[in-house]
């Protein structure tokens, strides 16, 4: 249900930041006008439209799950009231959503308030995207100790290993030969050509400190495995990062302009611009759904907060981000006959309530700058998102070097700090 909030939420978002709905409503909606300044929204409801509207209406979502955070601090059963307050009222909270995104129009002095929420919105979108790399720096960890535990009973998961590791490295490998080729030329593209050859560098790097002495004395998990994961997460972020810069233009021999610095076919992607907007726009938001869904189970709470299950108690298996029947969890080993009840929380809550609510309030930080296109808010509109953007490239980046900092943190960090003990 708080998921269904959220995609209503983004929906309305995408709405008031496209011009083709907005140019519709005003040629369809009789009377539309005066229904404008009716609700004094201005002369053509300008001021339900653009990215102002957007801050707006996500300062009321965010605001509600933050108060929904705070409101399930320490619930530690889901038998007490504010538990009940968490898992029902549904309709109440639909109201109490409408009414905080509909109460952020009429929010005093709205130039200093727009001001101030973009550069709060910008810390919480990091956050968010911080949460996710820590996620994914920690699974990258958790599948080389889980298979490398398998090696101790069976040889063959050497094999496995090898192989996953052997096809991600291709991957990394063919995806940045591609990318060297498509997308730099034989003159020019020189900022191309050195965010290519800097991430692949980094990614070279990662894998050689992972094999180190050093490292393997202090951590003997660590191997190429995730190395090979956290090369082909870069690889995906630098692609994505090169696809999301504007068009480069210059003078071919006729004299003409064409675009430079970019694939060929990839020009004819764009023809269909409705069709472009709604496949990336659902496509962007159902993986921004799945990251807040999967940011808060049980083991990404525990994994934030440094909470790791022994190496001596992992059993190998292929799918080991889901528990083997009858051995993950208490409740599961009192199986009894008929139908199987895995969670009831008589003695405690599956996940953290109030970290549940802290993810979907940075996430509606995050989607507010991502549909105004971040720092390029005052020209966003979502017809032109995957035109091309300064703000989300340099993003992008960014994210791709935080990833890559992660890692190295946490094969570097036992060599740095010897008296503490550190677990992946």
């Amino acid at each position: 249900m708080y998921a269904l909030y959220f995609i209503l939420v983004v929906l309305l978002c995408c709405v008031m930041m496209s011009r083709t709905v907005a140019t519709e409503m005003k040629e369809h909606i009789p009377f539309y006008e005066d229904i404008c300044k009716g609700i004094k929204a201005g002369d053509t409801c300008e001021k339900l439209v653009g990215y102002s509207a957007v801050y707006r209406v996500c300062f009321g979502m965010a605001c509600f799950f933050f108060i929904f955070c705070l409101l399930t601090l320490n619930i530690n059963s889901s038998k007490g009231c504010r538990a009940h307050i968490h898992n029902g009222f549904w309709f109440f909270k639909l109201l109490l959503l409408a009414a905080m995104c509909s109460g952020a129009f009429f929010i005093p002095d709205q130039e200093t308030f727009l001001n101030a929420w973009r550069y709060v919105g910008a810390i919480g979108g990091f956050i968010f995207i911080g949460i996710q790399l820590i996620l994914l720096v920690e699974f990258a960890h958790k599948w080389n100790k889980n298979w490398t535990a398998g090696t101790a009973t069976n040889k063959l998961w050497y094999a496995a290993l090898a192989f996953v590791t052997l096809v991600m490295y291709s991957v990394a490998a063919g995806g940045l030969i591609l990318m060297a080729v498509f997308y730099t030329q034989k003159e020019g593209c020189l900022e191309n050509k050195i965010l290519l050859g800097l991430n692949g560098g980094l990614c070279l790097l990662i894998s050689v400190v992972a094999i180190l002495p050093c490292v393997q004395n202090r951590q003997p998990h660590s191997g190429l495995l995730q190395s090979g994961l956290i090369s082909c997460y870069v690889t995906y972020l630098t692609f994505s990062a090169l696809s999301s810069k504007p068009v480069e233009v210059a003078l071919d021999e006729h004299g003409k302009n064409a675009t430079i610095c970019v694939p060929d076919f990839g020009q004819d992607l764009y023809r269909d611009e409705n069709l472009v907007t709604g496949l990336g726009t659902t496509l962007l938001f159902v993986c921004i759904l799945y990251s807040c869904l999967t940011s808060t189970t049980r083991s990404s709470s525990d994994a934030l907060q440094g909470r790791y299950a022994a190496p001596e108690l992992e059993v190998a298996r292929c799918c080991f981000c889901f528990g083997p029947d009858g051995e993950d969890t208490e409740e599961q080993q009192n199986v009894k006959e008929g139908p199987r009840v895995i969670y009831d929380e008589k003695r405690g809550t599956v996940y953290s309530y109030s970290y549940f609510h802290f993810v979907f309030f940075l996430a509606s930080l995050y989607v507010m700058m991502t549909v105004t296109s971040w720092f390029n808010y005052e020209s966003a509109n979502i017809e032109t998102f995957f035109s091309g953007s300064w703000s989300i490239f340099w993003v992008k980046m960014a994210s791709c070097w935080m990833c890559v900092l992660l890692y190295l943190g946490t094969l570097v960090a036992p060599l740095c700090c010897p008296s503490r003990q550190f677990s992946v």
